[in-house]
């Protein structure tokens, strides 16, 4: 059976996010809210964490996870950022987008694109998230909180509960946090490439 914490969306209550690294921190599978929408997070060292996220989403080895970072001198740690991306990055987060960048080897190999060795990189502009990265002192690996047959993340913490209160260790109640998937920036080339167009203004990359 899950905890279930309500967080203030603009005040997170320390105690309650010093809870919830805690969970993380001994393998915990996590649910809380994005500047996007919900998703699933777990430590990034954590295999068999991951595991479980694969298998509430019915992944398969090919997806792409994402590390949520609490800023650029974090992003940095994780993946190699060139002068031209520094300042693309530095003008767009925190926000809604996710940056493909090669990674370094702090990655580690299970959460990599296998053949190119890039990783989805992202700030959410989101006081719960920002908490929990700044607390954890690491990136949260996540990925949306997207059921199999379904095209858009779950959206009410109520009935994420009611779903999935036997599989996650911990439901955060932000409130209500979008339905739109970040927009996808690949930054592996020396020009830009739009992968998908979602919440984040594209104009700059297009």
């Amino acid at each position: 059976m899950s905890q279930f914490f309500q967080i203030h969306p603009e005040s997170p209550q320390q105690r309650l996010i010093n809870q919830a690294v805690e969970i993380i921190n001994n393998g915990g599978v996590v649910i809380y809210p994005t500047d996007c929408a919900y998703a699933l997070g777990c430590h990034l060292g954590d295999k068999r964490a991951l595991e479980r996220i694969k298998k509430i989403r019915q992944l398969n080895d090919k997806h792409n996870f994402t590390l949520v970072c609490r800023d650029l001198s974090e992003i940095s740690i994780y993946a190699k950022v060139e002068n031209t991306n520094y300042r693309l990055l530095k003008a767009h987060t925190p926000g809604a987008f996710t940056f493909i960048l090669k990674a370094t080897s702090e990655v580690p190999r299970r959460l990599l694109h296998p053949k190119r060795r890039t990783i989805g990189i992202r700030i959410p502009n989101n006081p719960i998230a920002l908490a929990l990265t700044e607390t954890l002192g690491e990136p949260i690996m996540s990925t949306s909180l997207i059921m199999p047959g379904d095209e858009t993340p779950l959206m009410d913490p109520y009935e994420m509960r009611q779903l999935l209160q036997n599989q996650v260790d911990l439901i955060i109640d932000g409130g209500y946090c979008g339905l739109e998937a970040t927009s996808v920036i690949n930054l592996v080339e020396e020009v830009p490439e739009v992968i998908r167009q979602g919440a984040g203004d594209i104009t700059s990359f297009s």
